[in-house]
């Protein structure tokens, strides 16, 4: 340890001290606990019945072929067939119209206990609360829709290669030196899918030798390229920058198991916003530690980049840190930019290893011409280059409405997770029994929400996620608002020991 670098102080980051995570209420957790033990107990006696054939199978077995073991038995499957298979049409509405404040949901009708449906040819007009599209980019008209149409006459619609073969055109140079422009470092390089930039890439820059230290709550995409890289990989709790600490300290200490040796490097794997909880992580605390052990730093900004800062450059312009203090900043399209695919974005030696060795380079076809078109257009819009402040109204916009909606709900009576700041907004359901009602209910009055339970969340913090966006105007959300207050009357959802009054009455 190197004396005088110690972290100067222990207190959370301003950020960090404004996010909400109220423990659950004794009475809720009890009776989410006997929910799920309900569930259990009859689920496993009616799968009993079921393989006696003393009450009908109303789901499909995959059994195998005969003298074959089945493909697939696992844990989830319980709970798909005695749980979430009966309200599947919570999770698999068919959209009908762009991901913007409002659109159409396909109204269908079920004879076999929803594995199959059929359309009944009627559209449901929703507002929607569920879809990433943070600042509204998600358009099927407009300057940066004309611009991605342009992008097919001129260049097609698919490049038909990889990028290291005949794969990359003007369009994807141009767009790797705006985006490493537009976050404050020396070069980019940009991935077709946003799920392949973690899983492909991660495995070029870790290997056997190498310590990764990641957050307990990172994506999938993460956790499967720190898996597919061989490293050694501990995990600490989430934004617990003590935790995170004291492995450092023990990693730097005592080396690699059984020979001491020292780790070949010690990478640390984060998110800027994390899209179950909308907790922003305490990255200057974060870079102070980087530095005394040093590590080297992989923050992930799907959710974080043009939705975060004055100028939307993400968790670093908001906590006012320098960029090249983080070594890799990674990220998607998907979000801000109403795209798809990737970039990881860092020194110009690093993207040139990760050009030439990472799978995603020569294994997958590059993004399309329309696709990096759309992000270049809407990336020029944020940065104000159109000749407008449209870029600057949306990140205002977006902003504005994190933090009304947030504090509204607060003000009913729900316990919701997350930062201040964060365009995710986590409402805790808790018992199983309330997840299907909580969407089938906002949806019988017009609201299109997104729920999530468990095995996807611990068991003991099912909820509504809400994605806001600067699309939504402040009638939007005094309409949702009011919709979910009603609902959550009607479920007893309110459930906050914060909030003594239930009778809340939204003031226009």
């Amino acid at each position: 340890m190197v004396k005088g670098d110690e972290t100067k102080s222990k207190r959370p980051a301003p950020a960090a001290e404004q996010e909400e995570f109220e423990e659950t209420p004794l009475r809720t957790a009890i009776w989410t606990y006997l929910g799920y033990a309900i569930l259990i107990l009859f689920g496993h006696f009616r799968d009993f019945l079921r393989d006696w054939g003393i009450e009908k199978t109303k789901f499909k077995r995959e059994t195998g072929m005969q003298g074959f073991v089945p493909l697939f038995a696992d844990f989830e499957a319980f709970y798909t067939r005695n749980l979430y298979m009966r309200i599947r049409d919570c999770w698999n509405r068919p959209i009908s119209s762009v991901p913007g404040s409002h659109f159409d949901v396909l109204e269908r009708a079920t004879d076999d206990y929803n594995w199959n449906f059929r359309m009944t040819g009627r559209k449901i007009p929703l507002l929607n609360l569920g879809s990433y599209n943070y600042l509204g980019f998600a358009q099927n008209e407009g300057p940066c829709a004309d611009a991605a149409a342009q992008a097919i006459r001129e260049y097609g619609v698919a490049s038909a290669s990889s990028r290291t073969e005949l794969g990359t055109s003007e369009l994807h140079v141009k767009l790797e030196k705006l985006v490493a422009e537009f976050l404050g470092k020396e070069d980019a390089v940009v991935v077709g899918m946003g799920f392949a930039t973690n899983s492909t890439i991660i495995p070029i820059l870790c290997g056997k030798g190498s310590l990764v230290i990641s957050d307990e709550l990172n994506h999938a995409s993460l956790v499967l390229g720190c898996r597919l890289s061989g490293a050694s990989i501990q995990v600490f709790k989430h934004n617990d920058i003590e935790a995170l600490e004291r492995l450092l300290k023990r990693a730097v200490v005592e080396g690699q198991p059984r020979t001491h040796r020292p780790w070949k490097k010690i990478v640390i794997v984060v998110e800027g916003i994390y899209s179950m909880e909308g907790s922003i992580f305490r990255l200057p605390e974060l870079i102070a530690l980087k530095k005394k052990y040093k590590a080297y730093l992989w923050l992930d900004e799907a959710h974080s980049v043009g939705a975060l800062g004055a100028h939307g450059r993400g968790v670093t312009e908001f906590h006012n840190v320098d960029p090249a203090d983080v070594d890799i900043m990674m990220g998607t399209f998907t979000k801000s930019f109403g795209s798809a695919g990737g970039y990881c974005a860092g020194s110009k030696e690093i993207i040139n290893h990760m050009r030439t060795h990472a799978h995603s380079s020569f294994h997958a076809t590059s993004m399309s011409a329309p696709v990096a078109q759309q992000i270049i257009s809407s990336m020029t819009v944020i940065m104000g280059r159109d000749g407008t402040d449209d870029g600057q109204r949306r990140i205002a916009q977006l902003a504005d409405n994190a933090r009304f909606f947030r504090t509204e709900l607060k003000k009913m009576g729900f316990i919701v997770y997350g930062n201040d700041a964060s365009p995710i907004v986590p409402l805790m359901i808790f018992q199983a029994s309330k997840i299907a009602a909580f969407s089938r209910e906002c949806l019988k009055r017009g609201v299109g929400i997104v729920v999530v339970g468990f095995p996807a969340t611990p068991i003991i913090t099912s909820r509504a996620r809400f994605c806001l966006s600067a699309s939504h105007t402040r009638e939007d959300l005094e309409k949702a608002l009011a919709v979910i207050s009603e609902v959550g009357n009607l479920l007893g959802m309110k459930v906050s020991q914060k909030t003594p009054s239930r009778d809340y009455v939204l003031r226009r």
